[in-house]
């Protein structure tokens, strides 16, 4: 008798998904993802599924948040603006780490969850995700 899939067993083969998608990143555009491998990365629809800009704007954000993203039309293909906190635009160096946060949600939508994200950005960046939480967090307490 097979025993039935649950929702933690989708939950952990998404995110064993997301740390491969990260690799692969990591791999193509790494050891340093930039400012310019970060646009590079934004096109690449076999990594980022849907197009994607970056824009500096405040506006859409909620008190304290660092970036967040925002669909342009109604289907995902329409595409998606990751707004960033201006704060970030004389840090364009720190800026990626911000929005492989976001890419989760452009690549899997709200079914990935704040620790998917995690998983992405580090192995994206090739450092622990403990490190990489550090990091994100280090960077949204300045917008605080």
């Amino acid at each position: 008798m097979s025993r039935q899939l649950t929702v933690e067993d989708a939950r952990e083969s998404l995110n064993i998904h997301i740390e491969a998608k990260g690799l692969e990143i990591y791999a193509q555009y790494g050891p340093r993802l930039g400012w310019k491998e970060l646009l590079q990365l934004l096109t690449n629809r076999k990594l980022v599924r849907y197009p994607c800009e970056v824009v500096f704007e405040a506006a859409p954000l909620e008190p304290g948040e660092f970036a967040q993203v925002a669909p342009k039309g109604e289907r995902p293909e329409d595409g998606f603006t990751i707004f960033v906190h201006p704060f970030f635009m004389t840090q364009l160096d720190r800026v990626p780490c911000l929005v492989l946060y976001q890419l989760v949600l452009v690549n899997y939508g709200d079914f990935a969850s704040s620790d998917d994200a995690e998983t992405f950005g580090a192995a994206a960046l090739g450092i622990l995700r403990e490190e990489y939480y550090q990091m994100v967090c280090e960077l949204a307490d300045q917008v605080c």
